[in-house]
């Protein structure tokens, strides 16, 4: 059991040192302010050497309205870390223990050893010493690898909302076992992460689809404002699969060389479809209703109006978006159920002999998590694949001009929606309306993306827009 000084002093204190630090951070979501946080809970953890302090904040910072609930781990050592300068916040005097470095607990060693140690067993961390409605309790999953050990862990680098630490581990008696991944959520936000239950329930259904989860860490902590306790998930440990590539830069080679795609493409249709069909047995479905309908129209109106803010030549189009958007009110709603909610090439792994993988489940990162969790049309991961197609082609074009992949996108959008009805069964008139709405949908959504992030690659989307209102029939 760590011991925590509860009548010591700190300066620089816990909350102004990582002030001055988490602004600088990718995932810190209100750049343009100066940060205000609060503690709204915390937990621990004891390191079995008795060296290294291990502790989680969990700070809202009400400089951005709604406040936003930040996951900080850090740790506490007596001298500088080898090789930490990177992950180092700085140093605090502690007035019982003396000069201590403070760093970003993902890239420091003990933490990932730990953490992993607290999810396989389904361990319970200590209590917080702040934060009433504060806690953290793990939940491993059976998997025979309950009882191995991290040798090495590495950080990912380039991930813009969580931090995911790649662990290599050993079964306990020396032997290599498989690595695992272990996402730290950097943003919490309160109810279950689809991540963790979409996931989770694909692999205790069997399926070979996904990377094998291994179990989770999640709690509660203070509401901002006093209004309660919220809850979520703090970490999430799956199977890794090292050296492969994502399907995002096998399309790209294939496009840019004219090889044939169809193939792998009806086989991610085929995959799709497995993972619609599993998911709705694992864990059901619900009747769609007029509310659904209305705010299905209501949220593509809103997307549509921030696309003509973002290109206002797409104003011109707006009896034609009106029209598609009109059709809605005119078919027949399938069920819903629990979909990926942000499907496209780059979040499908080529895994040799296994065939295609699918990953992170938590939804299109811009919606709220209230929404993320809501059974959804299986068409909008239909259509997210489709349009995914379009882009590896446009992107191809954008790099060599001289290359037209027209041909090959249009290619592998009919060969995926072969492979999907091979499996779902041939779609209904209805059912390809929707699917060709949600493109639009998606369409409209990546003018504004492209347009703050990366204007010359609006033609993408714009062309796209183009030939669904031209369209007559099935995407």
């Amino acid at each position: 059991m760590s011991i925590v000084y509860k009548n010591a002093t700190l300066s620089p204190g816990k909350i102004d040192m990582v002030t001055g630090w988490i602004q600088h951070q990718r995932w810190y979501a209100g750049k343009g302010h100066v940060p205000t946080l609060h503690r709204v809970g915390g937990y621990r953890f004891d390191d079995p050497a008795g060296e290294v302090g291990l502790e989680t904040l969990l700070l809202a910072d009400t400089a951005t309205s709604p406040p936003v609930v930040y996951q900080v781990p850090l740790t506490y050592r007596s001298a500088p870390l080898e090789g930490g300068e990177g992950a180092l916040l700085g140093t605090m005097e502690h007035s019982v223990l003396g000069t201590r470095w403070v760093y970003d607990a993902p890239h420091d060693p003990v933490y990932p050893a730990v953490l992993v140690r607290t999810i396989l067993a389904g361990e319970a961390s200590e209590d917080a010493q702040a934060g009433s409605g504060s806690n953290a309790r793990a939940v491993g999953t059976p998997t025979g690898v309950e009882r191995s050990t991290v040798s090495s862990s590495a950080v990912l680098s380039g991930e813009q909302s969580n931090t995911s630490i790649i662990c290599h581990l050993d079964d306990g008696e020396g032997n290599p076992a498989p690595p695992i991944i272990v996402k730290v959520f950097r943003t919490l936000q309160h109810g279950d992460n689809p991540d963790v239950i979409v996931q989770a329930a694909l692999t205790r259904a069997g399926s070979d689809r996904v990377p094998a989860v291994l179990g989770h860490l999640a709690g509660s902590w203070d509401a901002p404002g006093g209004r309660g306790s919220e809850y979520g998930h703090f970490a999430f440990a799956q199977e890794f699969i090292p050296g492969v590539e994502d399907a995002w830069r096998v399309a790209l080679v294939a496009a840019a060389t004219g090889t044939d795609f169809t193939d792998r493409a009806r086989e991610l249709g085929s995959v799709t479809a497995q993972i619609h069909a599993t998911l709705l047995e694992a864990l059901g479905s619900e009747d769609a209703t007029s509310e659904t309908r209305g705010r299905l129209v209501a949220s593509m109106r809103e997307r549509y109006a921030a696309a003509v803010a973002a290109a206002p030549a797409l104003a011109a189009h707006e009896a034609d978006v009106t029209r598609l958007l009109e059709s809605v009110g005119h078919v027949r709603l399938p069920a819903l159920q629990r979909i990926h909610g942000d499907y496209h090439l780059g979040q499908v792994l080529d895994v040799p002999e296994r065939g295609w993988v699918a990953l992170d489940f938590e939804g299109e990162p811009l919606r709220p998590l209230a929404e993320r969790v809501l059974p959804d049309l299986t068409q909008r991961d239909i259509a997210g694949m489709l349009r995914s197609f379009d882009y590896a082609a446009g992107s191809v074009h954008l790099a060599d001009p001289t290359i037209d992949a027209t041909a090959w996108a249009v290619d592998s959008r009919r060969a995926f929606l072969d492979g999907y009805a091979a499996v779902a069964g041939e779609p209904d008139p209805d059912s390809t309306t929707l699917t060709k709405v949600l493109e639009l949908d998606k369409a409209l959504y990546e003018v504004v993306y492209e347009a703050r992030n990366r204007p010359t690659w609006l033609p993408i989307p714009l062309g796209a827009i183009d030939r669904l209102l031209d369209e007559e029939g099935a995407p």
